[in-house]
């Protein structure tokens, strides 16, 4: 899809981070813009500064977690504009903590923003997708998506899922006018570190050094170029792409890492939910679209 003026894009998770800049950057390129994000109030600016490009631009609130919710906001955008080009399921939410002692709750929230949402998102979406001349669907995975993490069984889960949707979709229509793209960024420039929940009573999590990060602007760019080169898998940042390297050409060892990290006693923390890495602003607070 090289020429992005007068296309339309539906983005998830808009009012911050990754998905706003995602937005913003469409805007610039001349594509209207459909806005989807449970935090109303900070969606409120995002879509003002998008009209400043001078494309159409409609914002909505949506819990993703509701099937109901999703239904009513796609029958909206397709009465409003006839059709879609452009699919970005970005909105997402973590959960760190020990998966033992997770709950239903838990489970059925994170998996159903994370990754039940994009596939209703999809599947309500792709006949209008195919009709097109033309269209793209970009998923928002993470590293995540590539290499597991300890005590984010269900954000891995529901990373692994997303990128195993893009390459099922690939599988399928690979030879058709819809192109695919799962964006797996490492570590961004956010607050992710600083709002994360404790474990015991003292421990923090750590911040990464700033030479490991990169920003949601640099991401935005790699998903915009992602769209016009129609390029199946993008990964950001040294990082992510050295782990990735390492479990790809050398799993047996990389697992064997991996295990060897230093015991540490079980703690009674409860896990919670929080907006993961990839979405999460400067200004803080929980997303869950």
């Amino acid at each position: 899809m090289k020429i992005l003026n007068g296309k339309r894009a539906l983005i998830t998770g808009a009012a911050a981070g990754i998905g706003r800049e995602i937005a913003m950057s469409l805007a610039r390129e001349g594509v209207n813009v459909y806005l989807l994000d449970i935090d109303e109030a900070g969606l409120l600016p995002v879509v003002e500064q998008a009209k400043d490009a001078g494309v159409a631009v409609i914002g909505r609130y949506c819990d993703l977690s509701d099937t109901t919710q999703i239904t009513d906001c796609l029958k909206d955008l397709l009465s409003e504009w006839g059709g879609l080009d452009i699919l970005v399921n970005n909105a997402g939410i973590a959960c760190y903590g020990p998966t033992d002692e997770m709950t239903e709750q838990q489970w059925n929230q994170l998996l159903g923003v994370n990754l039940l949402a994009p596939i209703e998102l999809t599947r309500q979406l792709l006949p209008t997708l195919l009709s097109q001349s033309e269209s793209h669907i970009l998923n928002v995975g993470s590293l995540a998506s590539l290499v597991a993490g300890s005590k984010l069984t269900a954000y891995n889960i529901s990373k692994f899922g997303l990128l195993g949707l893009s390459e099922s979709l690939l599988a399928e229509y690979g030879r058709s006018t819809l192109g695919v793209t799962a964006l797996c960024p490492g570590f961004v420039n956010t607050q992710i570190f600083q709002n994360s929940p404790r474990i015991g009573s003292s421990r923090q999590v750590r911040t990464p050094p700033a030479w490991l990060t990169t920003t949601p602007e640099t991401v935005a760019a790699k998903a915009v170029r992602a769209i016009q080169k129609n390029q199946p898998l993008v990964v950001v940042t040294p990082l992510a792409k050295f782990l990735w390297f390492c479990k790809r050409m050398m799993p047996s060892l990389f697992l064997k890492v991996m295990r060897r990290r230093p015991k540490k006693r079980h703690s009674k923390t409860a896990c919670e939910l929080h907006p993961s890495p990839e979405l999460l602003t400067e200004s803080g607070g929980q997303r869950a679209a």
